[in-house]
């Protein structure tokens, strides 16, 4: 018998309690609720809003206002300073450094012991135990699991305190057999200098028998890319031949997609995506037929949402779980046992489905194009390129696009920048299927392309090769959970990638 066949029955009784997601959402989440406000009710921010007098969803928003990190801020350093029961009981040692706002660098994400425990591992584990459910001849635990993270320091310099990626903070404090099924090695995984880490990831997990791997599609296929390299191996399985499962997260996958089928050849092979950010883990994907995912009702999150037609409004009207509807979409609120109240953490998604409640990550926030008025989402952009890549044999690796603002003649466009892996033989075809798709996806997109009087075809720009990656490390982001941003109404960033480009 393997050890998969006796860990599995471990996970039995969650799967079962699982399935209460399908027709008690809102009951799991008032339960949420509750539990928070009588949890925090003797905290400064809970008598200060007077935790001790809501009984319901109405006193919670009654009392509450929205909050963005600007709000929290000065709440959260006071917490960093070592300063107890401010957002949350007791002192909070860890902060998940996140990309910054509009007035700082970086955000830092209090995580609290209970959210490490009931938010952020309790995703770990309900992804293997739905995993394991849908995969009943694994052999999961059988090999090892390679798992990336990045890097942590001392917060403040206070004792036992630590800032850094939120995969640092999960590594640092992991239960300790875990250890014994997992690569590289905790020294190695928390190295800080990216290109020196994936070499000795490369070099200490090559030779193990890896069942298994988790981290970001981009800097986890820097890291098996390297291995190729050292090994001299054309595909994964030849290093790995029990390789069976991509727990992937932090990046949308329909840019790596083809790299990885291209890299990992076994029929075996499965992709299982996780919505897993520094402020909570928030959804799994628990059918592999279905892109969407499970939206996590039992954890320590209480979910809100904004519809994006009412964002950035004085006073937007605002939904629990139970007033979402399909196909909308919506900016996301959170309230944690982390100690964030009614937060706008900045994603966007879409339901599929409400019985399970189950979604789709559209963006975020900030990142969209809508200088015309053409409502241009990241996931218009991810169904753009995909359509491209299908029907010219293409490959993308990285990409950024921007507006170009209305010149002299008021001439407007988009101006994309695309790092290929794989380069379509007609750029100019690329850029037209890509734009033909925008239109049927869009139809804000669509009115303002109409016979080029708004908004002109838009325009693609190669990148170099590795130019996203050095422009993250200019930035000292390269590696960890950090980003490119995709679509932005501004053009800051892609003119700083630009200027990059012809060096």
């Amino acid at each position: 018998m393997s050890l998969t066949q006796i860990v599995r029955n471990v996970f039995v009784p969650r799967q079962h309690a699982l399935e209460r997601h399908q027709n008690e959402g809102e009951a799991l989440q008032r339960a949420v609720l509750h539990h928070l406000i009588k949890t925090a009710q003797d905290t400064e921010f809970g008598r200060h809003h007077v935790f001790g007098a809501i009984k319901d969803y109405d006193d919670f928003i009654a009392h509450i206002p929205v909050n963005t990190y600007e709000e929290l801020k000065d709440d959260i350093d006071r917490m960093r300073q070592g300063e107890a029961n401010i957002l949350w009981p007791g002192r909070v040692k860890w902060y998940a450094k996140s990309s910054g706002t509009t007035n700082d660098k970086s955000k830092f994400i209090p995580v609290s012991s209970e959210g490490l425990q009931k938010i952020h591992y309790a995703g770990g584990y309900d992804s293997v135990a739905i995993y394991l459910r849908n995969n009943p001849k694994s052999r999961l635990f059988d090999g090892r699991a390679l798992i990336l993270g990045g890097s942590h320091a001392p917060n403040y310099n206070l004792k036992d305190s630590l800032v850094g990626d939120l995969s640092a903070i999960l590594i640092e404090n992991i239960n300790p057999l875990a250890n014994l099924v997992r690569v590289p090695k905790k020294k190695t995984a928390l190295l800080s200098d990216f290109e020196v880490k994936r070499e000795r990831i490369a070099l200490e997990a090559m030779n193990k028998n890896v069942t298994n791997i988790s981290g970001v599609p981009s800097w986890m296929l820097s890291v098996l890319t390297c291995m190729m390299e050292i090994t001299g191996k054309t595909h994964l399985e030849e290093v790995w031949p029990n390789i069976e499962v991509f727990f992937h997260g932090g990046v949308a996958f329909t840019p790596y997609r083809e790299q990885y089928k291209r890299l990992i050849t076994s029929p075996n092979m499965h992709y299982m995506e996780t919505y897993n950010a520094s402020e909570g883990f928030f959804g799994i994907q628990d059918d592999p037929a279905d892109k969407s995912m499970l939206l996590m009702l039992d954890y320590g999150v209480f979910y809100e949402f904004i519809p994006m037609e009412e964002f950035g409004k004085e006073n937007p009207t605002i939904v629990p779980l139970w007033g979402v509807e399909k196909g909308k979409n919506y900016a996301m609120v959170i309230s944690t046992s982390c100690g964030l109240w009614r937060y706008q953490i900045g994603d966007t998604i879409q339901f599929t489905s409400t019985n399970p409640y189950k979604f789709i990550i559209s963006g975020r926030t900030k990142h969209f194009i809508n200088a015309f008025g053409e409502e241009l989402i990241v996931d218009n952009a991810e169904q753009g390129l995909e359509y491209a890549c299908e029907k010219t044999g293409a490959e993308v690796l990285e990409y950024t696009a921007a507006p170009v603002f209305m010149d002299e003649n008021a001439k407007c466009r988009h101006q994309w920048l695309i790092e290929f892996s794989k380069r379509p033989d007609d750029l100019q075809q690329f850029a037209s299927l890509l734009d033909k798709r925008l239109q049927e996806i869009n139809s804000d997109y669509e009115a303002k392309r109409y016979k080029d009087i708004t908004l002109q075809h838009l325009e693609i720009i190669e990148a170099r090769p590795n130019l996203f990656n050095d422009w993250l490390k200019l930035r000292g982001k390269l590696g960890g959970q950090h980003k490119v941003p995709r679509l932005s109404n501004s053009r800051e960033s892609i003119e700083q990638l630009l200027s990059l480009n012809d060096k």
